[in-house]
């Protein structure tokens, strides 16, 4: 059991594979949301880039996905939380922005689980 709650972040896929189709990214955001539930229960902090990095990029005056806007705010967000997790929870889906996720973590040395059932229990 950890000895603090951990922040795990949840990486998978956002835009990939939607062609910026607002529809198709909420649904995919909607599915990195249904990890943090079972995460929280078991005494964890659940992080998603998106909650953090698309407030940032609408107040910055964001106007379209993909803008320039765009690109320097939600990779970047990313990295910058992934230097406070303590782990990542990969979720199926083809992704750059995740793999790059996983990377930067296996680079820290911080775990990756590829299943809410490998985390161990903190509450």
């Amino acid at each position: 059991m950890p000895k603090k709650p951990m922040m795990i972040l949840i990486a998978g896929p956002y835009r990939s594979g939607t062609g910026d189709d607002p529809a198709k990214m909420e649904a995919n955001l909607k599915r990195l949301e249904e990890a943090s539930w079972p995460i929280f229960e078991k005494g964890h902090v659940p992080m998603i880039g998106e909650w953090v990095a698309l407030p940032i990029w609408h107040i910055a005056g964001g106007k379209a996905v993909g803008d320039d806007l765009y690109d320097r705010v939600l990779h970047p967000t990313a990295g910058r939380l992934l230097q406070h997790c303590d782990a990542v929870l990969r979720l199926p889906g083809e992704s750059k922005g995740a793999e790059n996720d996983v990377r930067m973590a296996r680079d820290r040395g911080i775990p990756v689980y590829f299943d809410v059932a490998e985390i161990p229990d903190h509450a």
